[in-house]
């Protein structure tokens, strides 16, 4: 109640054209309801066994926390061309061109952050995406250190979690660079005005729950940026960093 009344006071003080959407309880209810804590959802941080519904196998990592960097609101994404495993086909940004909006997400499988959301990421695409967003993930981890994340067990992953959107591989990293991007997952949102590049509007979290803070998942901070961008509104600059595992760059 009192987050709810702080930001209808400081929307008041705005003109009417700067001022956020809100509204987001009822919006984000529509999909997304709180789930039980699952044995993924209660890993702590430091070195783990990471498991798959898939079976691909077990491996140790160590996962290191990291929360999403700095980059500047109204920032252009960037050109990239990269493929689907296991089809190989190619997706670039210009096969999103005639949509309203894009949200880019880097991810991964074998992150705890990543599986804690996984399934909840799953419900809030297939929502917004029957809504007119464009929608498209990305793994960009190295497989010399990583192998979980390669593009046969993305493919596996992809498979047995039904994602609504291309899982793309990002094998050089240099996607993950002209993005920004430091961890997973990250989420990086673009709206679409017309012949004008997509521009950045929100690079923050899914929302305050995390593997082991008994926080439920609700997706409130992204849903409530989406359903600004797809309505016309403004999206409130003030957003909170995703917080995960930092991406494994090639030794």
């Amino acid at each position: 109640m009192a987050a709810a009344l702080t930001i209808a006071v400081v929307s008041s003080l705005l003109p009417t054209a700067q001022r956020p959407c809100l509204n987001i309880h009822r919006r984000t209810t529509e999909f997304l309801a709180p789930l039980p804590m699952t044995s993924d959802s209660s890993l702590k941080m430091g070195e783990m066994s990471t498991r798959t519904s898939s079976n691909v196998g077990k491996f140790r990592v160590t996962a290191a926390r990291a929360e999403s960097g700095k980059v500047s609101l109204g920032f252009r994404a960037p050109q990239f061309e990269l493929t689907e495993p296991p089809s190989g086909k190619s997706w670039k940004l210009e096969d999103f061109e005639g949509y309203p909006a894009l949200l880019v997400m880097f991810i991964c499988n074998h992150c705890p952050f990543v599986k804690h959301l996984k399934k909840d990421i799953v419900k809030l695409t297939n929502f917004y995406m029957k809504k007119g967003l464009a929608v498209v993930a990305i793994s960009s981890n190295s497989i010399s250190t990583h192998p979980q994340d390669g593009p046969d067990f993305m493919a596996q992953e992809a498979k047995a979690f039904n994602y609504p959107f291309p899982y793309l591989y990002d094998e050089s990293q240099d996607v993950a660079r002209a993005f920004g991007a430091v961890c997973t997952p990250e989420f990086f949102l673009f709206k679409k005005d017309g012949r004008r590049p997509f521009e950045l509007v929100y690079h923050g979290q899914f929302d305050d729950s995390r593997p082991s803070n008994n926080v439920p998942v609700t997706g409130r901070d992204l849903s409530l940026a989406i359903d600004c961008v797809l309505s016309g509104q403004p999206v409130t600059p003030a957003q909170k960093p995703s917080v995960g595992c930092s991406i494994k760059w090639h030794p």
